[in-house]
């Protein structure tokens, strides 16, 4: 028995229909269960910014597994150990955060493929990727399974985009506007015409490059002008920006001095 075919990669390099995800911060499994029903096509289980550690990333795992929604993960920072132990615990997708050049993205890269191709450690008897290695075939087919996301976020991993985009290995290209335009000195602003202009020229580059484009972003309108111009991982919202307003709406309509959500322009999370 092979690895598991990767869906969502395949998607990725189809290129014809955006795949729509949603970021989980609530690190809880029982959440992730119950978003995993919504019909989305990719979950992104962040430890970056969320408390998350591996075994709430585990358990966030083994609660979307029976569903058809693909876990992406977001290490805390992008080094091999840490990747080692994300992949082994089943994940075959990642978002790289904070990668500024082509040398960083191909680090990533090989950190997600066993030898010679990389530098993987091989431990999959221990490994819940490789069915505890009841898939016989998993040590020989898990490379070209593995899915990396590069995320730039910066004016300097902008500059460097190119350099990043002939890193083979690099199936996609995340934007993340949130640092972005915090970078940029436009912090909390990412819709500022500034930052809107590189979004959409990095955008075009990658899609020129034969990559796929993603972002995260609430804002509807610009969710959909970015799936115009060529984005193919589009994340919609986050679990937490979810619950917050609806709970804060729900507590306004019935209390004087609970005030709603605005709608913020732009607005990521």
């Amino acid at each position: 028995m092979p690895a598991p075919i990767n869906t969502f990669k395949q998607a990725l390099a189809q290129g014809d229909t955006a795949q729509i995800g949603l970021w989980l911060g609530l690190a809880n499994s029982y959440t992730a269960e119950l978003i995993a029903g919504a019909g989305f096509d990719w979950l992104l289980i962040d430890a970056e910014h969320a408390p998350n550690d591996l075994q709430t990333i585990l358990g966030q795992m083994q609660a979307v597994a029976p569903y058809p929604s693909h876990p992406i993960v977001r290490p805390p920072w992008p080094d091999a150990v840490r990747i080692k132990q994300i992949l082994d615990i089943g994940v075959q997708t990642i978002l790289a955060p904070m990668v500024e050049t082509g040398e960083q993205a191909a680090d990533v890269v090989a950190a997600t493929r066993y030898p010679p191709q990389g530098i993987r450690g091989v431990g999959s008897a221990l490994a819940r990727a490789s069915g505890f290695n009841r898939m016989p075939q998993y040590l020989q087919t898990a490379n070209e399974q593995m899915c990396v996301l590069i995320q730039i976020e910066t004016p300097k991993g902008v500059e460097n985009l190119d350099d990043i985009l002939a890193v083979e290995g690099v199936d996609g290209v995340f934007i993340g506007p949130s640092d972005l335009s915090a970078s940029m000195g436009h912090i909390g602003n990412p819709a500022h015409p500034d930052v809107q202009a590189v979004i959409e020229a990095s955008i075009a580059k990658i899609v020129a490059a034969g990559k796929a484009p993603g972002i995260l972003i609430a804002d509807q309108a610009l969710a959909q002008r970015y799936i115009e111009l060529g984005a193919l991982f589009v994340g919609v919202g986050t679990d937490t920006g979810l619950l917050m307003k609806a709970s804060t709406d729900l507590a306004a309509k019935f209390k004087a001095s609970v005030e709603g959500i605005k709608a913020e322009k732009g607005s990521v999370y």
